[in-house]
Protein backbone atom coordinates (compact mmCIF):
# COMPACT_ATOMS: atom_id res chain seq x y z
CA UNK A 1 0.00 0.00 0.00
CA UNK A 2 2.83 2.39 0.88
CA UNK A 3 4.53 1.62 -2.42
CA UNK A 4 1.34 2.52 -4.28
CA UNK A 5 1.01 5.71 -2.27
CA UNK A 6 4.62 6.65 -3.02
CA UNK A 7 4.06 5.95 -6.70
CA UNK A 8 0.96 8.15 -6.75
CA UNK A 9 2.85 10.97 -5.03
CA UNK A 10 5.69 10.64 -7.53
CA UNK A 11 3.28 10.74 -10.48
CA UNK A 12 1.53 13.79 -9.06
CA UNK A 13 4.86 15.56 -8.68
CA UNK A 14 5.77 14.74 -12.28
CA UNK A 15 2.42 16.05 -13.53
CA UNK A 16 2.84 19.20 -11.45
CA UNK A 17 6.34 19.77 -12.84
CA UNK A 18 5.18 19.28 -16.44
CA UNK A 19 2.22 21.62 -15.91
CA UNK A 20 4.39 24.28 -14.29
CA UNK A 21 6.91 24.03 -17.14
CA UNK A 22 4.15 24.41 -19.73
CA UNK A 23 2.75 27.44 -17.93
CA UNK A 24 6.18 29.06 -17.80
CA UNK A 25 6.84 28.25 -21.45
CA UNK A 26 3.48 29.69 -22.55
CA UNK A 27 3.58 32.77 -20.33
CA UNK A 28 2.92 35.94 -22.29
CA UNK A 29 5.74 38.45 -22.79
CA UNK A 30 3.67 41.29 -24.26
CA UNK A 31 0.19 42.73 -24.06
CA UNK A 32 -1.08 44.45 -27.21
CA UNK A 33 -4.16 46.67 -27.18
CA UNK A 34 -5.25 47.65 -30.71
CA UNK A 35 -6.69 51.18 -30.64
CA UNK A 36 -7.11 51.24 -34.40
CA UNK A 37 -6.58 48.50 -36.98
CA UNK A 38 -7.59 49.93 -40.35
CA UNK A 39 -6.18 52.20 -43.01
CA UNK A 40 -8.27 54.53 -45.13
CA UNK A 41 -11.56 56.26 -44.58
CA UNK A 42 -12.71 55.17 -41.10
CA UNK A 43 -11.29 57.93 -38.88
CA UNK A 44 -12.52 56.13 -35.75
CA UNK A 45 -10.33 53.07 -36.37
CA UNK A 46 -6.90 54.07 -37.72
CA UNK A 47 -3.53 52.45 -37.04
CA UNK A 48 -2.52 52.57 -33.36
CA UNK A 49 -1.36 49.78 -31.04
CA UNK A 50 -0.57 50.06 -27.36
CA UNK A 51 2.17 47.58 -26.37
CA UNK A 52 3.46 46.81 -22.86
CA UNK A 53 5.56 44.19 -21.20
CA UNK A 54 3.20 41.61 -19.69
CA UNK A 55 2.16 42.41 -16.14
CA UNK A 56 2.73 46.16 -16.48
CA UNK A 57 0.76 49.21 -17.56
CA UNK A 58 3.82 50.93 -19.02
CA UNK A 59 2.68 51.08 -22.63
CA UNK A 60 4.13 52.57 -25.76
CA UNK A 61 1.89 53.47 -28.68
CA UNK A 62 3.01 52.17 -32.08
CA UNK A 63 1.54 54.77 -34.43
CA UNK A 64 -1.32 56.96 -33.25
CA UNK A 65 -4.01 57.28 -35.91
CA UNK A 66 -6.86 56.73 -33.41
CA UNK A 67 -6.42 57.11 -29.66
CA UNK A 68 -9.44 58.19 -27.59
CA UNK A 69 -12.12 56.18 -29.40
CA UNK A 70 -9.92 53.08 -29.35
CA UNK A 71 -9.25 53.46 -25.63
CA UNK A 72 -13.00 53.78 -25.01
CA UNK A 73 -13.54 50.54 -26.95
CA UNK A 74 -10.86 48.83 -24.85
CA UNK A 75 -12.57 50.03 -21.66
CA UNK A 76 -15.92 48.66 -22.87
CA UNK A 77 -14.18 45.32 -23.46
CA UNK A 78 -12.80 45.26 -19.93
CA UNK A 79 -9.16 45.82 -20.93
CA UNK A 80 -8.85 48.95 -18.77
CA UNK A 81 -10.80 49.92 -15.64
CA UNK A 82 -9.89 53.60 -15.45
CA UNK A 83 -11.26 56.52 -17.52
CA UNK A 84 -9.98 56.95 -21.07
CA UNK A 85 -8.32 60.24 -20.19
CA UNK A 86 -6.28 58.50 -17.50
CA UNK A 87 -5.23 55.70 -19.87
CA UNK A 88 -3.99 58.37 -22.28
CA UNK A 89 -2.23 60.40 -19.63
CA UNK A 90 -0.85 57.68 -17.33
CA UNK A 91 -0.46 54.44 -19.29
CA UNK A 92 0.96 55.65 -22.61
CA UNK A 93 4.62 56.46 -21.98
CA UNK A 94 5.62 57.47 -25.50
CA UNK A 95 4.66 57.43 -29.18
CA UNK A 96 6.53 55.61 -31.94
CA UNK A 97 5.44 57.05 -35.28
CA UNK A 98 6.35 55.00 -38.34
CA UNK A 99 5.68 57.83 -40.79
CA UNK A 100 3.80 61.09 -40.82
CA UNK A 101 0.71 60.21 -42.89
CA UNK A 102 -2.42 61.39 -41.10
CA UNK A 103 -3.89 57.92 -40.61
CA UNK A 104 -0.89 57.17 -38.39
CA UNK A 105 -0.70 60.38 -36.37
CA UNK A 106 -4.08 62.14 -36.34
CA UNK A 107 -5.02 60.80 -32.88
CA UNK A 108 -1.80 62.11 -31.36
CA UNK A 109 -2.43 65.60 -32.75
CA UNK A 110 -6.10 65.78 -31.77
CA UNK A 111 -5.51 64.45 -28.24
CA UNK A 112 -2.43 66.58 -27.54
CA UNK A 113 -4.25 69.24 -25.45
CA UNK A 114 -5.33 66.56 -22.93
CA UNK A 115 -2.11 64.54 -22.93
CA UNK A 116 0.84 64.61 -20.52
CA UNK A 117 4.52 65.21 -21.24
CA UNK A 118 6.18 62.35 -23.12
CA UNK A 119 8.49 61.53 -26.02
CA UNK A 120 7.69 61.22 -29.70
CA UNK A 121 10.11 58.70 -31.21
CA UNK A 122 10.64 58.60 -34.99
CA UNK A 123 13.17 58.80 -37.77
CA UNK A 124 14.47 62.28 -38.55
CA UNK A 125 12.41 62.66 -41.74
CA UNK A 126 9.18 61.85 -39.88
CA UNK A 127 9.93 64.25 -37.03
CA UNK A 128 10.69 67.01 -39.53
CA UNK A 129 7.21 66.62 -41.05
CA UNK A 130 5.52 66.64 -37.63
CA UNK A 131 7.47 69.74 -36.63
CA UNK A 132 6.96 71.75 -39.81
CA UNK A 133 3.47 70.64 -40.92
CA UNK A 134 1.46 69.61 -37.84
CA UNK A 135 2.76 71.16 -34.63
CA UNK A 136 2.70 74.71 -35.95
CA UNK A 137 0.43 77.58 -35.00
CA UNK A 138 -1.18 77.71 -38.42
CA UNK A 139 -2.31 74.08 -38.51
CA UNK A 140 -2.81 73.36 -34.77
CA UNK A 141 -0.54 74.46 -31.93
CA UNK A 142 3.07 73.62 -31.17
CA UNK A 143 2.87 71.15 -28.30
CA UNK A 144 6.53 70.18 -28.78
CA UNK A 145 9.73 71.65 -27.37
CA UNK A 146 11.19 72.50 -30.78
CA UNK A 147 9.98 74.39 -33.83
CA UNK A 148 7.72 77.41 -34.20
CA UNK A 149 7.41 79.68 -31.15
CA UNK A 150 5.77 79.86 -28.71
CA UNK A 151 6.65 76.34 -27.51
CA UNK A 152 4.19 74.53 -25.25
CA UNK A 153 6.95 71.97 -24.51
CA UNK A 154 4.68 69.02 -23.78
CA UNK A 155 6.31 66.62 -26.25
CA UNK A 156 10.00 65.98 -26.78
CA UNK A 157 11.22 64.74 -30.14
CA UNK A 158 13.62 61.81 -29.90
CA UNK A 159 15.23 61.06 -33.25
CA UNK A 160 15.82 57.38 -33.91
CA UNK A 161 18.88 56.28 -35.87
CA UNK A 162 18.36 53.16 -38.00
CA UNK A 163 19.69 50.01 -36.38
CA UNK A 164 20.60 51.65 -33.04
CA UNK A 165 19.00 50.25 -29.88
CA UNK A 166 17.60 52.67 -27.30
CA UNK A 167 15.88 52.29 -23.94
CA UNK A 168 12.27 53.50 -23.86
CA UNK A 169 11.70 56.05 -21.11
CA UNK A 170 9.50 54.94 -18.19
CA UNK A 171 9.38 51.31 -19.39
CA UNK A 172 11.65 48.27 -19.17
CA UNK A 173 11.59 47.87 -22.96
CA UNK A 174 14.03 48.80 -25.72
CA UNK A 175 13.48 49.51 -29.41
CA UNK A 176 15.45 49.25 -32.63
CA UNK A 177 14.29 51.08 -35.78
CA UNK A 178 14.60 49.91 -39.38
CA UNK A 179 13.73 51.95 -42.51
CA UNK A 180 10.96 50.75 -44.82
CA UNK A 181 10.01 51.78 -48.35
CA UNK A 182 6.54 53.32 -48.62
CA UNK A 183 6.21 54.72 -52.12
CA UNK A 184 7.63 58.26 -52.04
CA UNK A 185 8.71 58.37 -48.39
CA UNK A 186 10.48 56.37 -45.70
CA UNK A 187 8.38 54.41 -43.22
CA UNK A 188 9.69 52.53 -40.16
CA UNK A 189 9.70 49.12 -38.52
CA UNK A 190 10.09 48.98 -34.73
CA UNK A 191 11.65 45.95 -33.05
CA UNK A 192 10.55 46.06 -29.41
CA UNK A 193 12.31 44.00 -26.73
CA UNK A 194 11.16 43.04 -23.24
CA UNK A 195 13.54 40.83 -21.26
CA UNK A 196 14.54 38.20 -23.84
CA UNK A 197 11.40 38.44 -25.99
CA UNK A 198 10.69 40.59 -29.04
CA UNK A 199 7.82 41.84 -31.13
CA UNK A 200 8.18 43.48 -34.56
CA UNK A 201 5.83 46.20 -35.82
CA UNK A 202 5.99 47.47 -39.38
CA UNK A 203 4.48 50.73 -40.52
CA UNK A 204 3.19 50.95 -44.08
CA UNK A 205 5.45 49.22 -46.58
CA UNK A 206 5.47 47.95 -50.11
CA UNK A 207 7.20 44.77 -51.28
CA UNK A 208 10.86 45.04 -52.17
CA UNK A 209 10.22 43.94 -55.74
CA UNK A 210 7.75 46.75 -56.42
CA UNK A 211 9.57 49.37 -54.35
CA UNK A 212 12.94 48.55 -55.96
CA UNK A 213 14.32 48.28 -52.44
CA UNK A 214 16.10 45.85 -50.13
CA UNK A 215 14.65 47.27 -46.92
CA UNK A 216 12.41 44.28 -46.19
CA UNK A 217 15.21 41.88 -47.10
CA UNK A 218 17.54 43.66 -44.67
CA UNK A 219 14.86 43.51 -41.98
CA UNK A 220 14.33 39.78 -42.53
CA UNK A 221 18.07 39.18 -42.25
CA UNK A 222 18.09 41.06 -38.92
CA UNK A 223 15.17 39.18 -37.34
CA UNK A 224 15.76 35.67 -38.73
CA UNK A 225 18.07 34.71 -35.83
CA UNK A 226 15.38 35.76 -33.35
CA UNK A 227 12.83 33.52 -35.05
CA UNK A 228 15.28 30.61 -35.08
CA UNK A 229 15.85 31.12 -31.35
CA UNK A 230 12.06 31.33 -30.66
CA UNK A 231 12.50 34.84 -29.24
CA UNK A 232 10.30 36.78 -31.68
CA UNK A 233 6.67 36.53 -30.54
CA UNK A 234 4.99 38.07 -33.59
CA UNK A 235 5.32 40.24 -36.67
CA UNK A 236 2.72 42.99 -37.02
CA UNK A 237 2.59 43.79 -40.73
CA UNK A 238 0.20 45.55 -43.07
CA UNK A 239 -1.90 44.05 -45.83
CA UNK A 240 -3.89 46.93 -47.24
CA UNK A 241 -5.55 45.67 -50.42
CA UNK A 242 -6.89 42.40 -51.84
CA UNK A 243 -5.00 40.83 -54.73
CA UNK A 244 -7.20 42.55 -57.33
CA UNK A 245 -5.37 45.84 -56.62
CA UNK A 246 -2.97 46.47 -59.54
CA UNK A 247 0.71 46.70 -58.66
CA UNK A 248 0.89 50.19 -60.20
CA UNK A 249 -1.66 51.50 -57.69
CA UNK A 250 -0.36 49.85 -54.52
CA UNK A 251 1.22 53.16 -53.43
CA UNK A 252 3.65 51.44 -51.10
CA UNK A 253 1.36 48.78 -49.64
CA UNK A 254 1.02 44.99 -49.57
CA UNK A 255 -1.60 42.55 -50.84
CA UNK A 256 -2.03 38.92 -49.70
CA UNK A 257 0.12 37.81 -52.64
CA UNK A 258 2.91 40.23 -51.85
CA UNK A 259 2.78 39.56 -48.11
CA UNK A 260 3.15 35.83 -48.66
CA UNK A 261 5.91 36.48 -51.18
CA UNK A 262 7.80 38.38 -48.47
CA UNK A 263 7.08 35.65 -45.91
CA UNK A 264 8.59 33.11 -48.30
CA UNK A 265 11.65 35.36 -48.57
CA UNK A 266 11.83 35.29 -44.77
CA UNK A 267 11.40 31.50 -44.77
CA UNK A 268 14.51 31.16 -46.94
CA UNK A 269 16.45 32.64 -44.02
CA UNK A 270 14.71 30.83 -41.15
CA UNK A 271 13.60 27.56 -42.72
CA UNK A 272 9.92 26.86 -43.36
CA UNK A 273 9.49 24.82 -40.20
CA UNK A 274 10.31 27.83 -38.03
CA UNK A 275 7.44 29.80 -39.54
CA UNK A 276 4.81 27.08 -39.14
CA UNK A 277 2.38 28.46 -36.54
CA UNK A 278 4.33 31.72 -36.23
CA UNK A 279 2.16 34.72 -35.27
CA UNK A 280 1.51 37.24 -38.04
CA UNK A 281 -0.76 40.11 -36.99
CA UNK A 282 -2.39 41.70 -40.02
CA UNK A 283 -2.62 45.50 -39.81
CA UNK A 284 -3.84 48.43 -41.93
CA UNK A 285 -6.61 46.66 -43.87
CA UNK A 286 -8.51 49.19 -45.94
CA UNK A 287 -12.32 49.45 -46.13
CA UNK A 288 -14.86 48.72 -47.57
CA UNK A 289 -15.78 45.60 -45.63
CA UNK A 290 -16.26 43.62 -48.84
CA UNK A 291 -12.59 44.18 -49.67
CA UNK A 292 -11.54 43.29 -46.12
CA UNK A 293 -13.47 40.02 -46.29
CA UNK A 294 -11.91 39.20 -49.64
CA UNK A 295 -8.44 40.07 -48.30
CA UNK A 296 -8.87 37.71 -45.33
CA UNK A 297 -10.05 34.88 -47.58
CA UNK A 298 -7.09 35.36 -49.91
CA UNK A 299 -4.62 35.42 -47.03
CA UNK A 300 -5.95 32.12 -45.69
CA UNK A 301 -5.90 30.54 -49.16
CA UNK A 302 -2.31 31.65 -49.88
CA UNK A 303 -0.97 30.68 -46.44
CA UNK A 304 1.19 27.79 -47.62
CA UNK A 305 3.64 28.36 -44.77
CA UNK A 306 0.84 27.68 -42.25
CA UNK A 307 1.44 30.93 -40.41
CA UNK A 308 -0.87 31.76 -37.51
CA UNK A 309 -2.72 34.71 -39.04
CA UNK A 310 -4.22 37.06 -36.45
CA UNK A 311 -6.74 39.73 -37.43
CA UNK A 312 -6.80 42.21 -34.53
CA UNK A 313 -10.01 43.87 -33.43
CA UNK A 314 -10.22 47.38 -32.06
CA UNK A 315 -10.20 47.43 -28.28
CA UNK A 316 -9.59 43.68 -27.83
CA UNK A 317 -6.29 42.82 -26.13
CA UNK A 318 -3.82 40.27 -27.48
CA UNK A 319 -1.36 38.47 -25.19
CA UNK A 320 1.81 37.07 -26.77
Amino acid sequence: MFRNRALIVTLLLVVFAITAHAQIKSAASFKIVPLGVKGGIDESNLSAYMVAAAGTNNYICLDAGTLHYGIEKAISNGVFNIPAEQVLRRYIKGYFISHAHLDHIAGLIINSPDDTAKNIYALASCIKTIQTDYFTWESWANFADEGEAPLIKKYHYLVLTPDSIIAINNTAMTVQAFPLSHSNLTSTAFLVKSNDAYILYLGDTGPDEIEKSRNLHNLWVAIAPLIKANKLKAIMIETSFPDEQPDKTLFGHLTPHWLMNEMNNLAELTGKDKLKGFNIIITHVKPPQLSINKLKTQLQAENNLKLNLIFPEQGKAIAL
